[in-house]
């Protein structure tokens, strides 16, 4: 029987993702087919069922790593000394996504693949469910240090944000002359006004 060398079924695994992620984002997931997949990614389609048996289980692996992604990237900034500035961090990360024409288009191809496939929504909620149990950690720290305003219900504030979050991608899709990263300065003052305590 032929032995799996796990380092190079991981790679191979991650190439074909990257690949995917290239063609939905710029092609649009239904438009893309398995032998574009494959060019992409330099490989024969037989290979790729060998990792994948449909493009449908590929976007579901996709969005499976963006939330393993998310989890990890909130678990490394929890307990920090500065939580209102992981906060400002992440927004601007978000903006800097947004500005990636291939994350931007991934995202909204992901978005609308959601409200056809149940599984695909399921998989969406969870990651969406990551995102604001990260944020709202991050305000409780926040509010811990005298960063945020302690009044504040931060499961309510940490949606808010994630609907923040939902809008910037929105917009690029709607409006060609949209620069998210011409917006930090704003939404940094946005957040400011909101979050920060009242002065006595």
């Amino acid at each position: 029987m032929r032995t799996i060398d796990p380092g190079k079924h991981a790679a191979r695994r991650a190439a074909i993702l990257a690949a995917a992620r290239h063609c939905f984002a710029r092609k649009g997931f239904h438009q893309t087919s398995t032998a574009g997949i494959c060019a992409q990614a330099g490989m024969s389609p037989g290979n790729l069922f060998h990792y994948f048996a449909t493009k449908q289980a590929i976007i579901a692996a996709i969005v499976e790593q963006e939330g393993s992604e998310t989890a990890a990237y909130f678990d490394e900034r929890q307990g920090g000394a500065d939580a209102y500035g992981a906060l400002l961090d992440f927004m601007d990360m978000v903006l800097a996504l947004a500005a990636d024409g291939d994350f931007a288009g991934l995202a909204l191809e992901i978005a609308a693949e959601a409200l056809r496939d149940a599984d695909i929504a399921a998989r969406v909620a969870r990651n969406d469910a990551t995102l604001r149990a990260g944020v709202q950690a991050l305000l409780e720290n926040a509010a811990a240090q005298g960063q945020a305003d302690a009044t504040l219900d931060m499961a309510q504030t940490a949606s808010w944000i994630a609907t923040l979050v939902d809008g910037i991608f929105n917009r690029v899709a709607v409006d060609p002359h949209y620069a998210p990263l011409a917006q930090r300065d704003s939404l940094h003052v946005l957040l400011a006004r909101f979050l920060r305590p009242a002065l006595a």
